[in-house]
């Protein structure tokens, strides 16, 4: 593992989400890490075990890397992994930042706009999602076909404050965040692995969390096929950067929409049901990044 920075980030960074803070972190991590990624994965909760699976791999924690923040949530390890998978370089995010952590959403974000300075061209955005649409069941992956975000809505936007025309234009279009040729592609290996039975399509929705939605917040989210508490932000600064984007819902829960059920959502269920899908998200990333290199000419 990479020897330290010489230096601990603290939690805020007034400089953090600034241009020269995450050149400043791309260049450490350039001259560092012998690969130039093509493809950034954020891992969601539980799901860290992604990164496990890449060949030659390069490990930087995130309290090492300049100006980058740290994750304190249970199942989000706090490293930077750099490989390559099924003939694609990679960089995988083992643990990713939340706005309920008492990060501002530029912070939250700042990964991102390092990935992009790196030079990465696609974003696959993982996460643990709560199923609002009563037909999905716990274990199922949805593949996002948009979002809608409460958080929003509030006004709360990580492209709110001074645009810098450097990352990206000041109004980014969004009606395409999620592009429809990396959900074929998706969805094709699906199909070819046999996961058809699991996998669906849908919207998810962003809410601020920490806590779970109560039973009356969820038809406030009407539209939406499941919800969470991350993903949306990343995807903006993504858009907003010129990457392709493609999100992938694991459905760890059921959201409670009923006064009388006896479940209640926890995050112990979600990471447990996180590793029992683990090996099948790690197939289908993988086998999805070796058709990518079939298609890399018309992608």
């Amino acid at each position: 593992m990479p020897g330290r920075a010489g230096k601990s980030p603290c939690l805020f960074s007034s400089r953090r989400g600034s241009y020269e803070a995450c050149q400043e972190a791309a260049e450490w991590l350039r001259a560092r890490a012998a690969r130039r990624p093509r493809v950034a994965i954020v891992c969601g909760s539980g799901l860290a075990a992604l990164a496990d699976v890449l060949d030659s791999r390069t490990v930087f924690l995130y309290e090492d890397i300049p100006h980058f923040p740290r994750s304190s949530v249970s199942g989000h390890v706090g490293r930077l992994v750099f490989g390559e998978l099924n003939g694609q370089s990679c960089v995988c995010m083992q643990g990713r930042f939340h706005s309920y952590e008492g990060y501002s959403l530029s912070t939250v974000t700042f990964p991102i706009r390092v990935f992009f300075l790196l030079g990465v061209e696609i974003l696959i955005v993982t996460n643990a999602a709560g199923g609002l649409n009563p037909h999905f069941q716990v274990g199922d992956i949805m593949f996002i076909r948009d979002h809608i975000s409460l958080f929003g809505l509030g006004g709360q936007n990580p492209l709110r404050g001074p645009n810098d025309e450097r990352f990206g234009v000041r109004f980014p279009c969004m009606s395409d965040a999620y592009e429809p040729d990396l959900l074929s592609l998706a969805m094709e290996s699906a199909q070819e692995l046999g996961l058809l039975s699991f996998t669906r399509e849908g919207v998810y929705c962003l809410q601020a969390g920490p806590s779970y939605e109560t039973v009356a917040e969820c038809p406030v989210a009407q539209g939406s096929n499941a919800g969470g508490m991350s993903t949306v932000p990343e995807v903006i600064v993504a858009r907003h950067c010129g990457l392709r984007v493609l999100g992938i819902s694991l459905i760890t829960n059921k959201a409670v929409m009923n006064y009388s059920s006896q479940e209640k959502a926890n995050h112990e269920e979600v990471l447990r049901i996180s590793v029992l899908r683990a090996e099948a998200l790690q197939k289908l990333i993988s086998h999805l990044l070796g058709k990518l290199g079939e298609s890399s000419d018309s992608l």
